[in-house]
């Protein structure tokens, strides 16, 4: 009683706050104000496979779906060096598991999503990548719930599995069993969508790695940072700073670039072997380790930057047709970019002309080009202001309409 109570409480205090909204914002559509009624105590259950803490693009469509009246709950996983979760607005659970890789931790997570998906009562489904999709896709057809399936990369196109065919084929036996029956799927560009379309006969939306609309982000001074007045900054941040990722050739590149910095903002699997590379170049006083810090925290340091690099190599068709968050959430803080040639990269820079791409990714290219930058500071502040202006467009107020009208689309 005092359940339902509570509920019916904290519906009527959100639904006449919708109502002033609507009354003092014109832009809010009737209709989305029916679709709040509609979807009223309604429950998602969401699966993904990283680690919660630190998944923005997952945080963002959690807080889309809470805005539009669900309750959620996010099922993600907790590694053993996982970082305090942040503190969020609805419901988290971090499964402890005994693998955290290979095919046992993937068969792992997978039956632990799917016995706790079977039993628990929803409205519909959010499944993010393909790790995820076996547990949901199967209690989605069993309860008879709606599912939406969202694909963050070509995940059976990774190098991780073109280098191991036998079990690149598991994973796509596995996707080529589910997807033609997926109703609701998304991806994170246009390029990667159309695969799907022309693989699969499927409708997929395109919602980007866009971060939140920030302003006046508080950059660290150069002081805070060590740095001169004179030294130029230049970041490489994310959380996935991983092999073939262009951060060796940026590293051996700072040699020739006597008036640069290096920090490396973020974690990942390449960079014990990048601290083994300052060491033997003797590169300690250009190459800076920041480590995994807060979201807001990672901001700071990319607004402080000079020039935000993304140098990912298109070894692999998934890398290829990347778009990765760096780039803008680099946009975002108004630094301007260095980039690889990558399909998806290289059309937003041309787009708004707010950096430069590099024909090759080599530690000569790439010293040429900065140092080239570094000695027309007009092109770089011309650079930084239509990053300002791009991020007016390159955003999540953009792109998250998506996702609302795809939600309408399942329960309207």
């Amino acid at each position: 009683m005092y359940k339902t109570f509570f509920y019916h409480k904290e519906f009527l205090k959100k639904f006449t706050q919708t109502i002033l909204c609507a009354h003092f914002n014109s832009r809010l559509r009737l209709r989305e104000i029916l679709t709040f009624v509609s979807m009223r105590q309604k429950r998602v259950y969401m699966t993904v496979s990283s680690d919660l803490a630190t998944d923005n693009r997952v945080h963002r469509s959690c807080k889309v779906l809470e805005a539009l009246g669900f309750q959620i709950q996010l099922l993600g996983r907790q590694k053993r060096n996982s970082p305090e979760m942040p503190p969020r607005s609805y419901r988290v659970r971090r499964l402890q598991l005994r693998f955290e890789k290979g095919a046992f931790f993937y068969a792992e997570l997978n039956i632990r999503l799917f016995l706790i998906l079977l039993f628990k009562k929803y409205d519909f489904l959010f499944a993010n990548d393909l790790d995820t999709l076996p547990a949901a896709f199967l209690a989605s057809r069993l309860k008879h719930k709606p599912l939406i399936y969202d694909s963050h990369e070509l995940f059976t196109e990774v190098p991780e599995l073109v280098s191991r065919p036998r079990v690149q084929k598991v994973w796509q036996r596995l996707e080529q069993m589910m997807l033609p029956h997926i109703d609701h799927m998304i991806t994170v560009n246009q390029s990667i969508a159309r695969i799907f379309e022309n693989k699969y006969t499927i409708h997929c939306s395109v919602i980007r790695n866009v971060p939140m609309r920030l302003d006046n982000i508080a950059a660290h001074s150069k002081s805070f940072l060590g740095l001169s007045d004179t030294q130029v900054m230049l970041i490489i941040q994310g959380s996935g700073l991983n092999v073939e990722r262009g951060i060796e050739e940026a590293v051996m590149a700072m040699a020739q670039i006597p008036r640069a910095v290096l920090f490396l903002v973020g974690d990942g699997d390449v960079i014990p072997s990048i601290q083994k590379l300052v060491a033997q170049l003797e590169l300690q006083a250009q190459v800076r380790f920041i480590g995994r810090v807060p979201y807001n925290e990672l901001l700071r340091y990319t607004a402080a930057a000079d020039l935000g690099l993304a140098l990912d190599k298109p070894l692999s068709l998934n890398y290829a047709l990347a778009l990765p968050n760096k780039v803008f959430d680099y946009i975002q803080a108004g630094t301007p970019i260095v980039a690889s040639s990558l399909v998806e990269i290289e059309t937003l820079i041309h787009k708004h002309n707010c950096g430069i791409v590099l024909p090759e990714v080599t530690p000569e290219i790439i010293a040429e080009k900065i140092n080239e930058l570094i000695d027309q500071p007009e092109r770089i502040a011309e650079y930084k202001t239509n990053c300002e202006q791009a991020a007016q467009l390159e955003n999540w107020d953009t792109d998250k309409q998506v996702l609302i009208d795809l939600v309408q689309r399942v329960f309207i």
